[in-house]
């Protein structure tokens, strides 16, 4: 079994200089926040004391601009210029991940096609979530052959009805948008040929920075003057669920600044706010704790995973359904920042999930 990691890498050149490979340097300003040493941070990252001043001085020469600021007796701390590489990195990491954990997936897969043949795998399309980044630990720790592809939750139960996946993650809300929900996706599940697994509850709500400066409180202050807001991709769920929630009162996406600004992921959205380029986004609670944000929970959801009924009884989907609903699972789930692990890897018929599908 073949496993393809691929890492975003970028480089900043000026006017006609040669350009500066950010990795290194990076990891350098990263241990000197983390340490509050040159020193420190040159040992942690490998490096020679004279080779990591050296990094510093060749950047700063380049920008133009001081990255950090040091003193007898205070140690070395970041300026914002340094700040900002820092975040730029996590953005970049936070909106490529899912496209490039995808392609690495088709990679393993061809390498195995042509070395193997056609080997069985599990082929799995999600909407991006944490709980679904955690399984596909587990699966990998496990070495179960897995073909991913992250696509938002519609086109993934899609695949699922053409047969082009074996199991399709997918989130609704719980409460008076379930019904709205749950008809989007109903097009391409049967209840006679599908059941579900139950993967996670998770609180969906806004994010802000920290301290919540704009004093946001709820869905009508987003279109305040002032307040910046940045928006999941057209077709995402949670996109739906917040222009549901938007119709319900009455708000029109037009008098929110910054609707139609579009990031792939929760953690890119948190990322986005995490680096000052806007007040206030929708996503889950696991994103904002993890990029220090402020959080205010708006409504709980149900993520799941559709697979054929038929598909149930395959050795490799058991050992799947074997992880998730192992008490192990379940406390990784639990730990995880606002998301709720108590019915995870129930399985559902449809009509036991939802009302509306009885």
């Amino acid at each position: 079994m073949y496993k393809v990691k691929i890492k975003p890498h970028w480089e900043i050149s000026r006017d006609a200089e040669p350009p500066l490979d950010t990795a290194v340097l990076l990891a350098l300003l990263t241990a000197i926040q983390e340490t509050g040493s040159i020193a420190n941070a040159a040992k942690q990252t490998g490096s020679s004391y004279r080779h990591a001043w050296g990094l510093l001085r060749d950047a700063e020469r380049m920008f133009g601009h001081p990255l950090i600021s040091t003193g007898r007796g205070r140690g070395s701390r970041l300026l914002p210029l340094a700040e900002k590489l820092i975040w730029a990195d996590r953005r970049i990491a936070a909106r490529l991940s899912p496209t490039l954990e995808t392609l690495a997936s088709e990679l393993e897969g061809e390498l195995s096609k042509t070395v193997s043949g056609q080997p069985q795998v599990i082929r799995l399309n999600a909407s991006h979530g944490f709980a679904v980044a955690a399984l596909l630990n587990q699966l990998n720790d496990r070495r179960l052959p897995v073909e991913l592809r992250y696509r938002n939750s519609a086109d993934a139960v899609a695949a699922l009805a053409r047969q082009e996946c074996d199991l399709a993650g997918f989130h609704v809300p719980l409460g008076e948008f379930e019904d709205a929900s749950v008809a989007s996706y109903s097009h391409w599940l049967d209840k006679d040929k599908h059941c579900l697994i139950h993967l996670a509850v998770r609180n969906q709500g806004l994010m802000v920075a920290p301290g919540n400066p704009k004093n946001i409180a709820g869905l009508p202050d987003l279109s305040r003057e002032g307040v910046l807001f940045v928006n999941r991709q057209t077709g995402s769920g949670t996109r739906m669920l917040l222009e549901l929630m938007l119709s319900r009162q009455a708000l029109s996406p037009t008098a929110i600044e910054g609707f139609e600004t579009a990031e792939f992921t929760h953690s890119a959205i948190a990322a986005f706010i995490a680096s000052g380029m806007a007040d206030v986004g929708f996503g889950v609670q696991t994103a904002a704790h993890r990029f220090g944000l402020d959080f205010i929970p708006l409504v709980r959801e149900r993520y799941f995973f559709a697979v054929s009924s038929a598909a149930m009884k395959d050795p490799l989907m058991q050992q799947v359904i074997a992880i998730l609903q192992s008490a192990s699972f379940r406390d990784i789930v639990n730990q995880l920042n606002g998301y709720d692990g108590s019915a995870t890897g129930e399985i559902l018929s449809l009509a036991e999930a939802f009302e509306s599908l009885q």
